[in-house]
């Protein structure tokens, strides 16, 4: 039966090649969830600037006890200030590395930390309240108010992953294992590629459109290349691994550096020496760039010409912000920018593996 057949059998309302009900997946209000979800990533962004300022002044370690409710007040009086840095002298990182810190330097780590976690619950609110607001308007279009509630639990998990990060640093360290800084990264990037895609979802819905876009092969390709390279710079910065070499292209005058371990198993030697792990960092950024160019080439093909030479920009952005980070020996205000740009990149790269897929 042909679909104009379709449409008069069904009393003119639109279906799809699969018999489903376009006009009842774009009811509810697309364009504003779509709105409300691109804040919420803009949020997420903010989330791994503060937490890239949270690594580079070493204030992680600073708070020691994760109280989702009661943690949201800080201390306010020299009494709590008292306490909570008493509490943090109890810990690895004072013992190993910051014995006779002062309460005044303390206070500059705790208020990094203080802001990361906070920020964490202002996102949680800033998904929870508009959610159920939509959900009570029944403004949610057919076919996301699971996927919402999915990633609203997501989003909950990641405070999770986040203290047992805390945890893995309290005893025996002066820092937080390399692998869970990582994973905990790494939620919080899965977490903002979905809101990212399910965004765009939304405003095809909007936008009346015929079909959903379906994540392509060299799309994913691309998207998880740029991921892994983006988990390696966590474990580079949990490891400190950035201050091993300061020169580019080679490291310490070598193309292969001296001083890699290459015994034991691939993942304990990459989260522990950081000479390894440096190298790799460097050069697995080139084969996501590649990557990335040659998806901006098939944006451009399709005519998603903006796009394409938005997500050439960033790219070229990145590379030059990572090597600026290497040569001046991780200066902070680099550094945060090339986790920022990093993030960025990776839901510019989202929203083009989406429009590729539109097209597929």
């Amino acid at each position: 039966m042909t679909k104009t057949a379709k449409s008069g059998l069904t009393g003119g309302i639109h279906m799809d090649d699969h018999g489903k009900n376009l006009g009842a997946a774009r009811a509810g209000r697309p364009r504003a969830l779509a709105s409300w979800l691109f804040a919420i990533a803009g949020l997420i962004l903010a989330m791994v600037v503060i937490g890239g300022i949270t690594r580079l002044t070493e204030s992680g370690l600073s708070i020691t006890q994760w109280k989702p409710v009661t943690g949201t007040l800080p201390p306010l009086s020299a009494a709590d200030w008292q306490a909570e840095f008493d509490a943090y002298k109890h810990s690895s990182q004072y013992v190993l590395m910051n014995q006779g810190m002062t309460l005044a330097a303390f206070k500059h780590i705790y208020f990094w930390e203080y802001v990361h976690r906070l920020l964490g619950r202002l996102i949680g609110v800033a998904f929870a309240l508009p959610l159920i607001w939509f959900w009570i308007r029944k403004a949610i279009p057919s076919g996301y108010a699971s996927r919402l509630v999915v990633l609203f639990i997501l989003g909950g998990a990641q405070g999770g992953i986040g203290w047992l990060m805390v945890k893995s640093g309290l005893t025996d360290r002066d820092n937080v294992e390399p692998a869970m800084l990582a994973a905990h990264l790494g939620m919080a990037l899965i977490l903002m590629a979905a809101i990212v895609w399910t965004a765009c979802d939304l405003l095809d819905d909007a936008r009346g459109a015929t079909r959903k876009a379906r994540i392509t092969g060299f799309g994913a390709l691309t998207v998880g290349l740029l991921f892994v390279q983006i988990l390696f710079g966590a474990i580079v910065a949990g490891l400190r691994a950035g201050y091993v070499a300061n020169t580019w292209p080679l490291m310490n005058d070598h193309v292969v550096p001296e001083g890699i371990m290459w015994w034991g198993s691939l993942w304990r030697t990459i989260t522990s020496d950081p000479y390894l792990i440096h190298f790799i960092h460097r050069w697995w950024a080139w084969a996501a760039a590649v990557a990335l160019f040659l998806l901006a080439r098939r944006l451009n093909r399709i005519g998603a010409t903006r796009l394409a030479f938005a997500l050439v920009a960033i790219t070229l952005l990145q590379i030059v912000l990572g090597i600026a980070t290497v040569i001046t020996g991780v200066a902070m205000g680099l550094a945060v920018c090339h986790q920022l740009v990093g993030a960025a990149l990776l839901g510019a790269a989202v929203m083009a593996a989406h429009r590729l897929g539109r097209a597929a």
